[in-house]
């Protein structure tokens, strides 16, 4: 008999309490319409039930899709059009440049590619204990344009190298071994992991999700392109990257220093996958020609008729391997997790989008601003108390997803209400978004993988993740504004 998944009682009859006290109890404040106010209803109550788990998130966006065409919330007495808006997320492209971009990414485990590389800058960088910690870095870094899971590159790319190079120093998860090097080198893989994340569009699921809510947000003409993205990324992300693991290296430093014997073990490791194959070629030239695509080279030398849409671009790579049989058919029906990410972001998304539409955004950011306005702490002591909030409640969300579809738009449009220039702002809300993955054991999925491997206690984990957020907080919005503002974005 096939296992069944049912709801878990307690989370579903919390968010199903919440969606109906917002309904039918809380009185529609003046100035919002009642159809905005109970689609905020079915909102709040989908991510309620997101946090506590109460169903897998793809089944319950099925739910919430079922609910907002039921209910006609979006459009009252039209039973069609409210159909329509109900599945209207599933036309939006960036939703596609992230799920099929994680197809793509498919290839990189299938190959063998994704370990070769981590071996890869270990056999140059490795001599050292902090030589390894920045290998992890680099590898991460090359694999992040094109693997948009953060789990899959730092939990299941990563993490396996990271243990191995631990295991050779025979450094267990246990205390006394631990401390030896596996602590260092594990809290390291994981801080990257947010950094990482942050620094391009295709590096983490979530990031499509604020570029939408960005534009939707701002003037027409205020771009959040893949190339603008890497670009506004890239000096803050290089001072994180040098910085993290010193500050690590401060706080807990390894027993064990010097490593002359990692570069012959990561080139063993080499020998044991053996020559590179055709379909590793194939799949670093799909990822070398997405990447000219993504970032606009094309036109830029070419002209605007060389524009590629970056989904369109997307589709082409995965014809690719499909065609050259890197990935086969089944491969890509075997990809829950691509899946399952198009489902969820196209409830999301239409959801955040029908709340804009419908004048609730706009509400709540008046509100919001409005208080923030009375402390007299003008939009640069706004904005900087908005992102303080914004990343520290993640201390009470256990996905980013959750936490970005729950509060980016309100704190993003608060913040253009505070005078903030809307570049500006959206920028440091977006890389906090990642950054904030690092406060917890549980704050992205890569967090549960990696400290479940046992080789850091739950303070100094918590401990590291408080203090590195303070250090790339100060850095992205101090290196990155300066960098932003000679680039013209502000």
């Amino acid at each position: 008999m096939d296992k069944m998944t049912p709801l878990r009682p307690v989370p579903s009859l919390v968010a199903i309490a919440i969606t109906l006290i917002i309904w039918f109890v809380i009185p529609v404040p003046e100035g919002v319409t009642p159809n905005a106010w109970h689609l905020l209803a079915l909102f709040v109550g989908t991510i309620a039930a997101i946090i506590g788990k109460a169903m897998p998130i793809g089944a319950l966006s099925i739910v919430a899709i079922a609910l907002v065409a039921l209910t006609g919330v979006t459009n009252p007495g039209k039973p069609g059009a409210a159909l329509n808006d109900a599945l209207s997320g599933f036309s939006n492209q960036l939703i596609w440049l992230i799920g099929i971009s994680i197809m793509v990414s498919q290839s990189l485990n299938k190959t063998g590619l994704g370990a070769r590389i981590g071996y890869y800058f270990i056999s140059l960088f490795g001599k050292r204990t902090l030589g390894i910690a920045y290998a992890l870095a680099i590898a991460e870094t090359t694999l992040a344009p094109v693997t948009p899971s953060n789990t899959a590159r730092g939990g299941g790319i990563i993490h396996p190298i990271m243990r191995s190079i631990a295991d050779s120093f025979n450094s267990k998860p246990e205390p006394g071994s631990t401390e030896k090097i596996g602590r260092y080198l594990s809290l390291v893989n994981y801080n990257i992991n947010p950094i990482t994340s942050a620094m391009f569009i295709t590096a983490t699921a979530p990031n499509p999700l604020i570029v939408a809510l960005i534009i939707k947000g701002t003037d027409p003409s205020i771009e959040f392109t893949w190339g603008m993205w890497a670009i506004a990324a890239l000096i803050p992300a290089i001072v994180s990257l040098i910085v993290v693991p010193l500050v690590i290296y401060w706080l807990y430093p390894p027993e064990i220093k010097s490593t002359p014997n990692a570069p012959v073990f990561a080139k063993d490791k080499l020998r044991e996958l053996g020559p590179v194959s055709l379909s590793e070629k194939i799949t670093l030239a799909v990822f070398a020609l997405l990447l000219v695509m993504w970032a606009g080279i094309p036109a830029f030398f070419l002209g605007e008729g060389w524009v590629v849409n970056p989904t369109t671009a997307a589709f082409i790579g995965l014809s690719i391997l499909l065609m050259t049989g890197v990935l086969s058919w089944e491969d890509l029906l075997k990809n829950k997790g691509a899946w399952d990410t198009v489902v969820w972001f196209s409830a999301l998304v239409m959801m955040a989008t029908f709340l804009g539409k419908l004048g609730l955004i706009s509400w709540l950011s008046q509100t919001v601003g409005g208080a923030i306005d009375n402390l007299g702490i003008g939009w640069i002591g706004g904005t900087i108390l908005l992102t303080l909030v914004y990343v520290y409640s993640h201390y009470f969300f256990a996905s980013t997803t959750a936490h970005i579809t729950a509060m980016f738009a309100a704190f993003f449009a608060a913040g253009l209400a505070l005078g903030a220039p809307p570049a500006l702002l959206g920028l440091i809300l977006a890389f906090a978004s990642s950054l904030m993955m690092s406060l917890t054991h549980y704050g992205t999925g890569t967090a549960p993988i990696i400290f479940g491997s046992g080789y850091v206690t739950l303070t100094e984990w918590w401990k590291t993740g408080f203090i590195l957020s303070v250090v790339n907080l100060i850095i992205w919005i101090t290196v990155g504004g300066a960098w932003w503002k000679w680039l013209g974005y502000w």
